[in-house]
């Protein structure tokens, strides 16, 4: 060791900024099965576990299996310097990194630099987004996560230490055309601002088994109300009862489905900051409006932000428990409190779930700094200002869930702002960026992070963008059209009306494959849409890395290249779904297809495997592909999803030549009786028989279970 880095040490060590945790080396335990945890230094007491308050699923965890911890452990670091922890994880050449957040423009993370800092999104992947959750999954197969609610800066591959045992090379930027600004990094390090935290990390063995145990650790995915998975439209911000219910009839009318209605700040008597009460101007009645849309078969969700208005009824009461600065001059509750909890949230209760309304759109929890309370801000539970800024979007998701909950009720919601921790909530992210190709890249980087996203449609400068922006809002966790603004209607553009109406009716005719992929994203943790990278088949036996080391010429192997690059603009939605969606302007795309034979999902047709496709389906279609062996469970068209012990009837497609299995699931589609046990999984089967065609079979579900599915027709798609 050179006599400078052991005066170093001795002087660091000296002034007791080392902690022992470095000096001793870092213990690992294992706290559920292929989930190992780790302390170093002094935790804050307050974190995003905390702040979640979920508990693992255990028993789910133990179905994926045992696993060894997946990293070589002296190779992982953890130190506080100056009162801030210092982190390091082991990077092997060729190995990408994923997650790190709900990112908008950027999948692969390897060389990123981020403060991780829940924020509007701003149209730059640095870290500051609605989720900028502290989770990374390898390509090796495991996953990190960092309980810390702080701002978090993250060199993920992008910093060179000089004791390396894997350093860059020193090149001659005058001579060596190879010379970069960004050398070789073999680490990914993160920089918490507090003296001390807990590290997790998540055993594969494949990406994919390490976010399923993330998932299932922050409780899984949440179970969303059938009609939750139908169709949404929020309607104009200043719109009446009668203009709202007038909207419902004409959705009935024309034939478009309509599950539940969101209605936008002008419902409450005063918004940005909110009284949390109804304009009587506008709503004389608020128990008979929702009343009249739930006889109509379509439920009520509220927009509001949770600042205080000093007209708002409770506000003398919750000022006490609320922060040192305002929001739009509104109190900010200080929502770790019991007392500030009980009185905020009664008012919620009393006037919005005690007369039906079916759940919320939680505003403004995410930023911009210009308007959410600063850092120098206090609260008097003792949370710091970063502390409850990352947090925010969890409280607000955990406690509105609660009063939906104590009524054995389920909800759906939106909400702006999310992190670690916050997977089993049911509610969808949204913002107001509205770039139609980064929607589909935040989509993709959803399943990474632990929480859903929906590119939602609001208005298009014209009828070939609205249909576009339809077609991808079908097949994403949340159908929906926010008119806040706009005004817009499905039938707004004549001239692809009825393309819009077939989009929509096609979304509520999957809603069995859908339901079924949100039960496995609940019961098993697999994301309901996430990367191509997180598909068996999806790359080469080599890797990028080791094609370009043996000097394989790519241009040679497009589909090589091809799986090489980002893959920003395609996803697998469920678990035999490959969805390619088109954007304006485009009459073709090129399709990356896994390894194995893939299906048109309209009509059955081989169109390839392992190679990249060009493919031109017209304006009506959105790309969609099936695996071979592919079973899709659809059910008859309706305009509302089928409320508890309603029978419909089911069409089972089957794409391909290979056999196949599904697992269909059943509940009430309404309550937490599943929690009970009340709900079945239905084996569908499809074989070969002796003469080569092929034979569909179901299981009969379980005695007193529920039991949606009535007739039951087979549609062999490829035959």
């Amino acid at each position: 060791m050179r006599l400078s880095k052991i005066l170093t040490f001795l002087i660091v060590s000296c002034c007791g900024i080392v902690t022992a945790a470095n000096a001793q080396g870092l213990n690992w335990t294992e706290v559920a099965p292929g989930v190992w945890k780790t302390v170093v230094g002094n935790p804050d007491e307050y974190d995003l576990l905390k702040a979640a308050g979920v508990a693992p699923k255990v028993e789910a965890l133990a179905k994926i299996g045992q696993a060894a911890f997946p990293l070589p452990e002296s190779d992982i670091a953890g130190q506080v310097q100056g009162g801030k922890t210092a982190l390091r994880f082991p990077l092997e050449r060729g190995e990408q990194i994923y997650g790190f957040g709900l990112n908008f423009q950027s999948v692969h993370q390897r060389g990123k630099i981020l403060r991780l800092h829940v924020d509007h999104y701003g149209g730059e992947d640095n870290g500051r987004t609605h989720a900028p959750v502290p989770f990374y999954v390898s390509s090796n197969g495991y996953g990190v996560f960092v309980n810390a609610a702080r701002y978090i800066d993250v060199y993920a591959g992008a910093a060179a230490r000089i004791d390396s045992e894997n350093p860059p090379e020193a090149r001659d930027r005058n001579t060596d055309e190879n010379w970069t600004s960004r050398p070789y990094s073999d680490a990914v390090e993160m920089l918490v601002p507090a003296a001390g935290v807990e590290v997790y990390v998540f055993a594969g063995p494949t990406p994919l088994d390490a976010i399923r145990r993330y998932n299932l650790f922050n409780g899984g995915g949440p179970l969303p109300p059938r009609w939750g998975l139908g169709f949404t439209q929020r309607v104009h911000k200043l719109y009446t009862a009668e203009q709202t219910i007038a909207e419902a009839k004409a959705f009935e009318e024309k034939g478009y489905p309509l599950d539940f209605i969101g209605l936008e700040p002008g419902w409450q008597s005063k918004a940005y900051p909110c009284t949390f009460e109804w304009d009587k101007g506008r709503f004389a009645d608020p128990e008979k409006f929702v009343q009249e849309l739930k006889g109509m078969g379509v439920k009520v969700n509220l927009w509001t932000n949770p600042y205080v208005a000093p007209e708002a009824s409770i506000y003398d009461e919750i000022l006490p428990y609320t922060a040192s600065h305002t929001v739009w001059v509104g109190a900010v509750p200080d929502l770790t409190m019991p007392k500030a909890q009980d009185i905020f949230w009664s008012a919620f209760e009393e006037n919005h779930v005690d007369i039906g309304v079916s759940g919320y759109k939680i505003d403004e929890v995410d930023g911009y700094d210009r308007y959410l309370w600063p850092d120098v801000a206090t609260f008097p539970s003792g949370v710091s200002a970063e502390q409850m800024r990352q947090t925010y979007g969890l409280l607000v998701q955990k406690q509105s869930t609660r009063l939906f909950r104590e009524r054995n009720t389920r909800t759906y919601g939106l909400v702006r702002a999310s992190n670690g921790g916050g997977t089993s909530f049911p509610y969808v992210i949204y913002n107001d960026y509205y770039k139609h190709e980064d929607f589909i890249t935040a989509l993709v980087n959803s399943g990474f992070a632990g929480v859903l996203w929906t590119p939602e449609a609001r208005a298009s400068k014209t009828g070939e963008e609205w249909l576009r922006r339809m077609q991808s809002v079908v097949f994403s966790p949340m159908a929906m059209i926010n008119a806040w603004s706009s005004g817009t209607k499905p039938w707004s553009f004549p001239e692809v009306a009825e393309e819009v109406k077939a989009m929509a009716i096609l979304r509520m005719q999957m809603m069995p494959y859908w339901y079924s992929a949100f039960a496995k994203y609940h019961f098993e943790g697999t994301p309901p849409f996430r990367a191509m990278n997180l598909e068996e088949g999806f790359t080469q036996d080599q890797s990028a890395a080791t094609l370009a080391d043996s000097q394989v010429n790519l241009e040679t192997n497009p589909y090589a290249e091809a799986v090489r690059r980002e893959v920003k603009d395609q996803y697998m939605a469920g678990e035999y779904l490959l969805v390619a969606p088109m954007f304006t302007g485009q009459t073709s795309r090129k399709v990356i297809l896994p390894q194995g034979r893939w299906y048109d999902f309209y009509t059955g047709e081989f169109v390839g495997g392992g190679e990249v496709i060009t493919v031109t389906p017209g304006l009506e279609k959105i790309p969609v592909y099936v695996k071979d062996g592919g079973i899709i469970p659809m059910m008859a068209p309706m305009l509302h999803a089928p409320k508890a012990g309603e029978k419909v009837a089911m069409e089972i497609r089957h794409y391909g030549e290979k056999p196949g299995t599904y697992r269909l699931y059943d509940d009430d589609g309404e309550t937490f009786d599943y929690e009970k046990g009340e709900y079945t999984w239905r084996e569908v089967v499809v074989e070969r028989r002796s003469n080569g065609k092929l034979r569909g079979s179901i299981s009969k579900a379980e005695r007193g279970m529920p039991n949606t599915f009535g007739k039951v027709s087979w549609n062999f798609m490829t035959n």
